[in-house]
């Protein structure tokens, strides 16, 4: 979810079930409470989706989060997974990841942007740019 969205890591511990549209491979994350931080949508890849129902198919819980865990659960886990691989893999770096790989697909800097919850407040981009869900879906795909 990490690597195929660019969505930082509390936004993704932050999402639940209903943030999800599996039809549209859709994520609205929860706006952030403070003000430095924006997010808008994002979407997700066919792989990440198979991975997501199998995951949700195995899930007995009721709990409406789409990933119910502690913050320190997360971190728990992603230090096994750097200790198991011997990689330096952090949400973070997936991000880092997701921008990069965008960049090498050719989408330009202000949609990946977007992706990643940082929509442009200039002029242009306010009054000028296409940063509706169809255009960024089209542009995502």
């Amino acid at each position: 979810m990490y690597a195929s969205s660019g969505l930082r890591r509390m936004e993704i511990l932050g999402l639940q079930k209903m943030d999800i549209d599996f039809e549209k491979q859709t994520i609205k994350p929860k706006a952030h409470s403070g003000e430095t931080k924006k997010v808008w949508i994002s979407f997700f890849n066919n792989e990440t989706a198979e991975v997501l129902k199998q995951y949700l198919k195995s899930r007995k819980d009721g709990n409406p989060k789409l990933f119910p865990m502690a913050n320190t659960r997360s971190h728990k886990l992603w230090k096994n997974a750097r200790d198991k691989t011997s990689l330096n893999i952090t949400p973070q770096r997936l991000r880092e990841w997701f921008c990069v790989e965008m960049t090498n697909l050719g989408v330009s800097d202000s949609y990946i942007d977007a992706f990643c919850g940082r929509v442009p407040k200039s002029v242009l981009a306010k009054h000028y740019s296409d940063y509706s869900p169809e255009r960024l879906k089209q542009i995502y795909d």
